[in-house]
């Protein structure tokens, strides 16, 4: 819509101030100047209307464009959220699967486990009755160990009390016999036992089974000591030499005959002394035990003599030893 400019007007106003009368006139110009004032204030309204819609269009242009960015970025999002969804549902799947197979499998170790689990419950009942035999067994054996060791603690006992017996009877035997010479008498002790060692020359004459005096003096004393020790078992032994005895001797045929009938005067003499004959045995061992060679006449004095061997009885010893046999036995 075009308007006129207020100078136009004003021209035209003029003009019809000159051809009409000036009351129509003044009228006409009020009407005019009013329509222009009008006509202005319609124009100022539409201008300032103009700009508000143009501001509007301008707001609504944006907010489009707007729109359009938002629409793009959620048409984007909702690609994006498609494609995770069916990532997500991939993963899941695969997840189930997995889980499925992890079921399985943990069923069947549980069942392996069940079975190794019962496997080692037995071994370990077995083990444990074995352990329980192998208690039982350690158990009598140490009370059999602590009865054999106190059977070792009573034989021990029993053999100090007979070397003590032993050392004892000889240090008796020595004193009772002090007189007499060594080359004639000697004591000592082996294998538990005393020897009395007495020569020919202290006993008899050569070939002779007649104990001289100085013999007999010293009989009896070691009878009068064995007398007080009757727990002791005397062993009266003859010895000779490797001579021949002379052809004819009344009753002797050889050195056994001789070295016996040694032996057994000897034993007589220790009973007449008060020896109980029990407790006395004679033998003859002849020359077969030499003490030295017989290849000097030295020698063979030295193998011509007589052996008093005492043994103290061993009756609690073999008492002792045989109790622990029975046990064994059992």
């Amino acid at each position: 819509m075009k308007y006129s400019s207020p100078l136009l007007l004003t021209s035209l106003a003029l003009a019809a101030s000159t051809l009409l009368p000036s009351c129509v006139a003044s009228k006409k110009y009020d009407d005019l100047r009013a329509r222009q004032t009008a006509t202005e204030e319609a124009k100022a309204d539409v201008e300032r209307q103009q700009r508000q819609a143009v501001a509007e269009l301008k707001k609504a242009s944006d907010e489009l464009a707007e729109l359009r960015l938002t629409n793009r970025r959620l048409v984007d999002d909702s690609t994006q959220t498609g494609t995770a969804l069916r990532r997500t549902r991939t993963l899941y799947n695969q997840l189930t699967d997995s889980y499925d197979k992890l079921l399985k499998n943990s069923d069947r170790a549980m069942a392996d486990k069940s079975a190794d689990y019962n496997k080692v419950a037995k071994d370990l009942a077995r083990r444990e009755a074995e352990l329980g035999e192998l208690d039982a067994s350690l158990q009598k054996t140490n009370a059999d160990l602590k009865a054999r060791e106190a059977k070792v603690a009573e034989l021990q006992q029993a053999l100090a009390a007979k070397d003590k017996a032993v050392n004892d009877l000889k240090a008796k035997v020595s004193n009772a016999l002090l007189s007499f010479k060594a080359s004639d008498l000697q004591v000592k002790m082996k294998d538990g036992k005393v020897y009395v060692s007495l020569s020919e020359q202290l006993l008899f004459k050569s070939g002779s089974t007649k104990v001289d005096p100085k013999g007999q003096e010293a009989l009896k004393k070691l009878a009068t000591v064995l007398q007080e020790q009757r727990d002791v078992n005397v062993v009266v032994e003859g010895h000779t030499d490797n001579v021949p005895i002379v052809k004819g001797t009344q009753g002797m045929q050889d050195n056994w005959d001789l070295s016996v009938l040694r032996a057994t005067e000897i034993s007589r003499l220790l009973t007449a002394g008060g020896v109980a004959p029990e407790r006395i045995t004679a033998s003859g061992r002849s020359q077969y035990l030499p003490v030295s060679k017989n290849d000097t006449p030295a020698n063979k004095a030295l193998n011509r003599r007589t052996e008093i061997i005492l043994t103290p009885k061993l009756d609690e010893l073999f008492k002792i030893l045989d109790t622990n046999s029975t046990s064994e036995a059992k």
